[in-house]
């Protein structure tokens, strides 16, 4: 496939304000992928909207290399249609009564018939949907829609994708083969593509950059380990998945041994890794429900410096894993196996020792 002729950084410095929010960014999006990550009513969407021309910004500009989107002092505009943004929403938006074919070349309706041709058959292979292309989208299923409306999207050949939780809903199978085809099809382009999604598989999939949305601004920026693996704040550290986060406060520092102890609000201790909190400093501290061990005997002679006793209050069967509340002078959220379940007679009243690795445990600002 020959490249975007607009291929070029995306630079974005914008401010939106509505009566109850203020989107304020100001970033450069690189070729490739960049995940837009944060809790709902962030603002990730409406970046979005703002970079297509759906919603207009009070002030700054938006240009993709040297292309001006968006430019309040110049007063330059350009309307959806003109920016050349590829954008697939969450609900697809197929018209339902055309096949996948007619779907795919809908907005090539300005290109000479052979290059129109070509172009289809290019994204129809690129995304093997070439089987069905005489079908309507009452016919597929849901991985087959996704994959259709990423080929509409991008047979225009954008200088630029949006992707706002494109495959939610379908499993982790399908989502992993899209998004290898999609990283494919861009390995030839080379345009950047902002990648909007609350799904912690679909990020560690892309695995390329990421940043951080937060009440309209950008916070962080890095791999996504980096990021997701250390939140900054209790609303990233929710939407990182991180379902316990437990109040507490710095009792003493030991920076020789790079760990610091806590006091939890229930009265219980926990060792965590060296932060830049100060002895009496409040604190939340993070911790994923998966990275919590149990056992039915107080354990001996571990690496893992968290052993907390305590009783089982619920339990709640969620498909491939069982989801707990233990007790043990906090509440923790813990997910274990079914196998394991059973093999631990796990079961409200029974008693158990937690086991917390040091470095299981993050430090996140209350705020």
């Amino acid at each position: 496939m020959a490249a975007s002729l607009e291929n070029g950084p995306l630079s974005v410095d914008i401010r939106k304000q509505f009566p109850s929010f203020e989107l304020r960014v100001q970033h450069e999006f690189p070729a490739g992928f960049t995940v837009i990550f944060g809790p709902s009513g962030a603002g990730k969407s409406t970046l979005l909207d703002c970079i297509a021309g759906l919603l207009r910004p009070d002030t700054g500009a938006i240009r993709l290399g040297s292309t001006i989107y968006f430019d309040e002092l110049k007063r330059v505009s350009l309307p959806p249609r003109a920016r050349r943004v590829g954008y697939v929403f969450q609900s697809l938006a197929l018209f339902p009564h055309l096949t996948v074919e007619a779907n795919v070349g809908f907005g090539l309706d300005k290109v000479d018939e052979t290059e129109r041709r070509q172009r289809i058959e290019e994204v129809l292979r690129a995304f093997r949907i070439e089987p069905l292309r005489k079908r309507k989208p009452a016919e597929l299923s849901g991985g087959e829609k996704q994959r259709v409306a990423l080929a509409r999207s991008l047979v225009t050949r954008p200088g630029l994708l949006l992707l706002d939780e494109p495959l939610t809903g379908l499993d982790a199978g399908l989502r992993q083969a899209i998004l290898e085809d999609l990283r494919a099809w861009n390995e030839a382009q080379r345009i950047p593509i902002l990648y909007v999604t609350h799904n912690r598989d679909e990020v560690d999939a892309i695995g390329e950059r990421l940043i951080t949305i937060e009440k309209g601004r950008v916070g962080v920026s890095g791999t996504p380990r980096s990021v997701l693996d250390a939140p900054q704040t209790v609303a990233l550290a929710q939407a990182a998945g991180f379902e316990n986060l437990l109040d507490a406060h710095v009792v003493e520092l030991r920076k020789a041994d790079g760990v610091m102890r806590v006091l939890l609000a229930g009265g219980s201790e926990l060792e965590v890794p060296l932060g830049v909190a100060q002895p009496g400093d409040r604190v939340k501290v993070a911790i994923r429900a998966g990275d919590i061990l149990l056992a039915n005997a107080e354990p001996h002679g571990l690496s893992a410096r968290n052993i907390l006793q305590g009783i089982v209050v619920s339990r709640e069967e969620r498909g491939a894993l069982v989801a707990l509340q233990v007790s043990a002078g906090a509440m923790y959220q813990v997910h274990v196996t079914p196998v394991a379940a059973r093999s631990l007679q796990l079961s409200p009243g029974k008693q158990v020792w937690l086991v917390v690795k040091t470095y299981s445990c993050r430090l996140v600002t209350p705020r």
